[in-house]
């Protein structure tokens, strides 16, 4: 019972804090962008505008308002669900998400998925087979990944698939000679509900390189991780005990240690989300993949404040809400964790 009381009590906590740190987030974004050199003003209208103009749109925007103003109308819209219009093109910030957010939902998961099935694999026959070829090729592959700058990594990718090879397109989402599927926003699930399946070879020909790029580059991390916790794991007093019974070696590790190594990849992976967004910005500029990183480029470079903010809050919430669920699910399948 005691037991019980301490893991209510440690996701009520985790639970909790999320709305304060999304809350801390948001606050540094809005200071932040307003202390960034650059005026949205001068974005829109050039630096050759009269101060008449300049005025007058600097009004129509809210931007004339005090500092401490702004940000209450910032902080009282997101209390109510609302994100603004964006100060270019004044589409809702909201439309502007929904818009690219599947884009990038998508590339991530699939990189994801690649990333997690290279490292487990490079990972496992490393701690397999210690100290041998096959482990050092594994731990100079998983330095090498993490190392290798990602808009180099994808203009390599680009030259030898794309360029050399012919085999893949150089960038985009979709073939421009097929009807775009439409419904979720998800060209993968929409084609397929379609039974568009000339949509979807389209889709998952444009969509392979940019994941296989991106998975290659996280990877790394999956691989080191389930080589250091498996190789700890084969040295624990429980595993010693297990080959004392006659177990065999193939079920030691595929029953014993491999689960409990497992585990802090499962942790690896919900930080590995974070990083997916700052990875997946390169990776969206180069391969000119139409996701919420890109959008969130060209909102930078246009002063656009509604839509950087917007993005950044959206995906700061996802992240935050990953991560306590991440934490959450090892606290009830990990009893070493303690509350």
């Amino acid at each position: 019972m005691a037991k019980e009381r301490a893991l209510f009590k440690y996701c009520a906590t985790r639970i909790a804090l999320t709305p304060l740190m999304l809350w801390l987030i948001s606050t540094l974004v809005f200071l932040m962008l307003r202390v960034a050199p650059g005026d949205p003003v001068d974005a829109i209208l050039g630096n050759r505008a009269n101060e008449a103009a300049r005025f007058a749109l600097r009004t129509r925007l809210g931007l004339d308002k005090p500092l401490w103003e702004q940000y209450l109308n910032f902080i009282g819209g997101l209390l109510k669900g609302k994100l603004g219009e964006s100060l270019t093109n004044q589409e809702p910030v909201k439309e502007i998400i929904a818009g690219a957010l599947p884009a990038t939902i998508e590339l991530g998961t699939i990189a994801l998925l690649i990333a997690i099935c290279i490292g487990i694999v490079v990972g496992f026959s490393g701690a397999a087979k210690r100290e041998s070829k096959i482990d050092l090729l594994g731990r100079v592959f998983g330095i090498s990944t993490y190392a290798l700058p990602p808009f180099w990594a994808a203009m390599m990718m680009q030259l030898l698939f794309a360029v050399h090879l012919g085999w893949l397109p150089v960038g985009g989402r979709f073939p421009p000679s097929l009807i775009t599927p439409q419904g979720s926003g998800f060209l993968i699930l929409d084609s397929f509900l379609a039974g568009d399946w000339l949509a979807l070879q389209g889709t998952l020909r444009h969509l392979f390189l940019p994941a296989l790029t991106l998975g290659i580059l996280l990877s790394g991390i999956f691989s080191r991780s389930l080589r250091l916790n498996l190789g700890k794991a084969l040295k624990a007093d429980y595993i010693e005990a297990a080959r004392s019974r006659g177990i065999s070696e193939k079920k030691i590790i595929t029953k014993h240690a491999l689960p409990n190594a497992l585990l802090p990849v499962l942790t690896i992976a919900g930080i590995t989300i974070a990083s997916l967004i700052g990875g997946a910005l390169l990776i969206e500029v180069t391969f000119s993949w139409p996701g919420i990183a890109l959008k969130l480029q060209e909102a930078i470079s246009q002063r656009d404040y509604p839509v950087v903010q917007g993005i950044v809050v959206v995906i700061a919430s996802l992240v935050v809400l990953i991560s306590v669920l991440i934490d959450l699910v090892i606290a009830v399948i990990d009893p070493r964790v303690q509350y």
